[in-house]
């Protein structure tokens, strides 16, 4: 198999933005690699001397979970004596894929993924799900490379200005479109399930928000629940809600 990832730009902008030096570059070619390069592929054996390329979807589903980790972890460090309840919901924000997309996008990442020819003509450099799960298997990355500390820095770094934004709205969305809805005497809120993509192991939902005598609003997540929550918070921030 030709190595397409070879066409792309240089990393070297970017591992300085990252700010952490790879031991292994194979590595974060791979985290940069998406399943688009590889499907063409799927099921073939490499002719002899070609390297085979392998795509970001493992990274993606480690990442997943080592953010996770940190995440939890110093939100219960900030707030020792919060319940689950209080802590939850600032937790699924700085999680969601939209919050990985926007950390990405903070990487200019987008510029140096590698895609297949549908993907890049497609406009796949700037899709929240392609960089969301970009960003998740480049922590998985550093943490492969590094250890947890190394990810641990990288993460705490990247998403300071996601926890601020995160305490300020420690309310669950959902809770607080329900009671926005109700205060002017309409229908609940009702949530539909509009797509399911992705492996089984990481499957990305989308969800749209309706609330009557207002247009639909979509969000994504990597659970249902996950994806309305981010749908009630792109209508609270379209309508400009007051929490």
């Amino acid at each position: 198999m030709t190595d397409q990832r070879r066409k792309g730009p240089s990393l070297d902008p970017l591992v300085e933005r990252i700010g952490y030096r790879f031991r292994s570059r194979e590595l974060l070619q791979r985290a940069l690699t998406h399943s688009s390069v590889t499907a063409p592929f799927r099921g073939r054996v490499p002719r002899p001397g070609r390297r085979q390329i392998r795509d970001n979807e493992r990274l993606e589903f480690l990442g997943d979970r080592v953010l996770a980790l940190v995440i939890a972890e110093e939100l219960c460090r900030r707030f020792p004596d919060s319940e689950e309840g209080e802590l939850a919901p600032r937790f699924n924000m700085l999680v969601r894929k939209e919050t990985c997309a926007d950390v990405a996008r903070s990487l200019d990442l987008g510029t140096y993924l590698f895609l297949g020819g549908g993907e890049a003509g497609g406009g796949g450099r700037e899709k929240t799900a392609i960089l969301g799960d970009a960003c998740e298997a480049l922590i998985a990355a550093v943490y492969i490379d590094g250890g947890l500390e190394a990810a641990r820095e990288f993460i705490l770094r990247l998403w300071a200005p996601h926890f601020d934004g995160a305490l300020r709205r420690a309310k669950d969305p959902k809770s607080t479109l329900q009671e926005w809805a109700q205060g002017r005497g309409l229908p609940a809120p009702h949530y539909r399930e509009v797509s399911r993509t992705g492996p089984d192991h990481a499957p990305h939902f989308e969800v749209s928000v309706e609330v009557e005598g207002f247009a639909p609003q979509s969000g994504g997540g990597a659970s249902k629940r996950a994806a309305e929550q981010a749908a009630a918070e792109a209508f609270i921030e379209r309508e400009g809600v007051e929490r």
